[in-house]
């Protein structure tokens, strides 16, 4: 890692918004303009914006990362739609159905990596949008992405184990949720069969948008980093997220909450690989959240 790279995450993870877009000023500066876009890299690993001007322009917002940076970027669409003459939106498939609510993108259309959309007067990476807009999370908070709500018992909660097998740390076990299901109905938000004492043994579907509809319906979600933890905040629903001990950029070690998403709470690994302690915070504070009342939709 670069020092300009670390000195971006500290800076984001302060809040220090203004310092993280100066060291972004600077990386801007120093590439080479033929390197946009590079096509000899992989889509994740690319820059898109060279700090063209987009007002009154027509704009192409590219989402080259992943679900989770597609959905938690995407709260800086309204204010670029503001700003341009035409916004579209070149998103991942299984995310298209979702941001087709959004009001303020005039074309959205799915990304085909092997045929990417031709480029408009000013294109974007999603992920650029913060530093382009100089927007911080407080100016777009949530929901500002909406599902229609699934039929659920009153009190459900949402658990989410798995983030993939690209970071296997940020996984949990899944039998060490079980306590989480023993003060109410409880669903599985993983795409695949469970032992879980949950209302959906077989799995969540492999599809956002019934899984929008299912985090939409639950009172709480608990979640590891991943899709969903953005999915539950984005949509504005109370949210635990459990942290690997050292944790993505996003999330401030040591912290309990984040800007990115008011209604959500951190529990971090205070030792590297150990969930239980995590866990059992996690039941403790459920046990406490059932003994006061039966949770409420707009609980905190």
């Amino acid at each position: 890692m670069t020092d300009l790279s670390q000195a971006w995450i500290d800076a984001m993870r302060l809040g220090h918004y203004d310092r993280a877009w100066s060291v972004s000023e600077q990386v801007q500066a120093a590439r080479d303009p033929a390197t946009r876009d590079d096509p000899s890299l992989p889509y994740h690993q690319r820059w898109v914006w060279d700090g063209r001007p987009f007002d009154g322009m027509d704009v192409l917002v590219r989402c080259y990362h992943g679900l989770g940076d597609t959905i938690q970027y995407a709260r800086h669409l309204p204010t670029l739609a503001k700003r341009a003459r035409s916004l579209t939106v070149e998103a991942q498939p299984r995310l298209c159905g979702l941001l087709a609510g959004m009001a303020c993108v005039d074309r959205l259309i799915p990304f085909d990596p092997a045929h990417p959309a031709k480029p408009l007067a000013c294109d974007l990476e999603i992920t650029e949008l913060p530093f382009a807009l100089r927007e911080p999370p407080a100016a777009a908070p949530p929901p500002y992405l909406h599902a229609p709500a699934a039929a659920l018992p009153a009190g459900t909660i949402g658990l989410c184990y798995s983030a993939g097998e690209w970071d296997p740390a940020r996984c949990v076990p899944p039998a060490l949720l079980e306590p989480p299901c023993a003060g109410g109905p409880a669903i599985t938000l993983v795409a695949e069969p469970t032992a879980l004492p949950v209302l959906n043994p077989e799995g969540c579907p492999f599809d956002v948008d019934a899984t929008a509809a299912l985090v939409a319906g639950c009172d709480l979600v608990v979640t590891v980093d991943t899709m969903i933890a953005h999915l539950a905040g984005a949509l504005g629903r109370p949210t635990w997220l459990l942290l690997k001990h050292e944790p993505d950029w996003r999330w401030m070690p040591g912290a309990r909450d984040t800007p990115w998403y008011p209604r959500m709470r951190l529990y971090p690994q205070r030792t590297a690989g150990d969930w239980a302690p995590v866990i059992a915070e996690v039941a403790q504070d459920l046990a406490e959240r059932y003994a006061t009342s039966m949770p409420e939709r707009d609980r905190p």
